[in-house]
């Protein structure tokens, strides 16, 4: 019995110190947004207001509305976010990427740009898909002017990346100064 108190005794401190998170919360966006949109809400509304935390990215995308929504998780709880791409960061995801503080690729990542595109498996009638085809051109456009806010960038290079469906590679994302190239080595040693 002595001998399991002993053991027990020198496990309790390991659990604490796995409780203990050294340095800002990590969470993960990978796959898509919209199968992933009610945790990717509940790991940021974890992160305190104003308090920093780090985004690895690997996602195709997904529904505007989700990417929009973190957006606005981010902003307005004051998010200070590191984005890392780990593998793909394309369409509705580079929304949530943009509006992180400081962004980080390598120069393996990748980025799609293209216009928004309309899905629906819903049969709606004549006058539905009229409303929703104005509501969408007009959510694409305010989509794209804030993606270049949220870059801090002009709408010249976003919008030829978009309206040519271009792979964007991480170095050149980079070289447009829109995020930070860092290589394949241990985040700690890489300054700003």
């Amino acid at each position: 019995m002595r001998h399991r108190e002993s053991h027990r005794q020198q496990r309790e401190p390991d659990r604490g110190r796995e409780d203990e998170q050294e340095g800002p919360p990590e969470l993960a966006i990978i796959g898509d947004l919209t199968d992933n949109e009610a945790d990717l809400t509940d790991k940021l509304l974890g992160v305190a207001p104003g308090g920093e935390c780090t985004i690895y990215f690997d996602s195709p995308g997904g529904s505007p509305y989700c990417g929009m929504s973190l957006v606005t998780l981010i902003r307005l709880r004051g998010i200070r976010a590191t984005a890392v791409v780990t593998g793909e960061c394309s369409s509705a995801a580079l929304w949530p990427f943009a509006a992180c503080e400081r962004r980080l690729v390598t120069r393996f990542s990748v980025f799609l740009f293209h216009p928004m595109k309309w899905q629906s498996e819903e049969h709606i009638g004549i006058r539905e898909a009229a409303e929703w085809s104005r509501h969408f051109a007009e959510l694409e456009h305010d989509m794209d002017v804030l993606l270049c806010d949220l870059f801090g960038r002009s709408a010249d290079l976003i919008n030829e990346w978009s309206r040519t469906h271009r792979y964007v590679t991480g170095r050149e994302l980079a070289q447009a100064g829109l995020a930070e190239l860092i290589e394949l080595g241990p985040l700690a040693g890489q300054s700003r």
